[in-house]
């Protein structure tokens, strides 16, 4: 961080340093402008003023005329557009550093605050476990239905404020199988619900927007084939010991 610090501020002194040698570059062509415009309006030395009617000519007040031209005479200033170059480079290259070190701060930003959602929301999914399985037990005893009211729509305010944050649930039972988001921990053979079907779930998944937090744990039906092949096996065995006898 403090590497990225130093560039930054190195990045701040070169745009100063190039905006001065920018404003000195402009105020020399401004005096090469003007002391082009004097240069051009004292006479020319080459051609001998006229001389006074009282004076000689060639006499001191030739020479003193003549020296004011020559000093109007400035020379130009050397070049600088190297120079200029080389900072300008220089500077787009600090400028592009910064706007990379920008860009990995938002996304780390953006990560430190995804993780911080998903570990959050894994702390609560038991809760929310926890509180359907109490609305399941307290319908099979025939609780108070207010009682049962009351702590439905509790549970479901709390649902539904933590879909705000992105978390979605995952229903399984009476969906195909997808090992993508749900998890099988058991096959059951069945005559009504085809093979590589959900049967029934036993404990409900969630997803984080597009992240799968956790998978729904799910009973897989294997069809009717199982149950066939049990059948058949029984058959076969009855079969032997009718023989026997």
């Amino acid at each position: 961080m403090s590497g990225e610090k130093s560039r930054v501020e190195a990045a701040a002194r070169l745009v100063v340093y190039i905006a001065v040698m920018t404003t000195k570059k402009k105020q020399r062509r401004r005096d090469e402008k003007k002391a082009k415009a004097r240069s051009d309006e004292a006479p020319d030395p080459a051609v001998e003023p006229a001389p006074a009617p009282d004076a000689e000519p060639g006499g001191e007040d030739a020479a003193e005329t003549a020296e004011p031209a020559a000093a109007d005479v400035v020379e130009a200033p050397p070049e600088t557009g190297t120079e200029l170059d080389a900072l300008n480079d220089r500077y787009l290259r600090l400028r592009a550093d910064f706007e990379n070190f920008r860009s990995r701060m938002q996304r780390e930003k953006h990560g430190l605050y995804r993780r911080a959602n998903e570990d959050i929301m894994l702390e609560l999914l038991p809760v929310l476990d926890h509180m359907e399985l109490a609305l399941e037990a307290a319908e099979k005893h025939d609780a108070d239905p207010s009682l049962i009211e009351g702590f439905r729509l509790v549970w479901e305010q709390m649902l539904a404020a933590l879909r705000k944050f992105g978390l979605t649930p995952v229903d399984a039972e009476g969906q195909p199988f997808d090992p993508h988001l749900h998890e099988a921990i058991s096959h059951i053979p069945s005559e009504h619900v085809p093979e590589n079907e959900v049967v029934a779930q036993v404990r409900r998944g969630y997803k984080l927007g597009e992240k799968l937090l956790r998978p729904a744990q799910a009973a897989v039906s294997s069809g009717r084939g199982e149950m066939e092949t049990a059948g058949s096996g029984g058959g076969g065995s009855a079969d032997g010991a009718g023989e026997k006898e």
